[in-house]
């Protein structure tokens, strides 16, 4: 079992920045690749970054490439979302989730996620 939990949101102005935390805990040794999601109202859920964590391949979509950097702390079982240059379009709920080392498909573990609203 791996618990997550975001951190980090927040109320920010446009070209203002925030950083991201997910925390892990439980069964840590057994995550291959960390992602970050985000999903505003009305809106389908939208893939933002990934790690693949200790090779430290990276990931972005084209929304938030050059602006968003993905990051971990492998001695503190946390990966970063430093997020640069903010702009309203990326007001949503973040959520950071963990892929195991699997064939399967699809995410295996989701934080409850943390808001971040952008507006001036």
């Amino acid at each position: 079992q791996v618990q997550l939990v975001e951190s980090g949101g927040g109320l920010m102005q446009p070209g203002g920045s925030l950083r991201l935390s997910c925390a892990a805990s439980g069964r840590t040794d057994s995550i291959y690749v960390v992602g970050w999601f985000r999903q505003a109202p009305g809106k389908d859920r939208e893939f933002v970054s990934a790690i693949i964590l200790r090779e430290g391949t990276t990931y972005y979509s084209d929304s938030v490439k050059g602006r968003f950097t993905i990051s971990e702390d492998n001695a503190e079982n946390t990966v970063y979302l430093q997020m640069n240059s903010l702009k309203p379009e990326d007001t949503a709920s973040y959520y950071c989730a963990a892929d195991k080392n699997t064939t399967a498909p699809g995410y295996d573990y989701w934080g409850p996620g943390t808001q971040v609203t952008v507006s001036s």
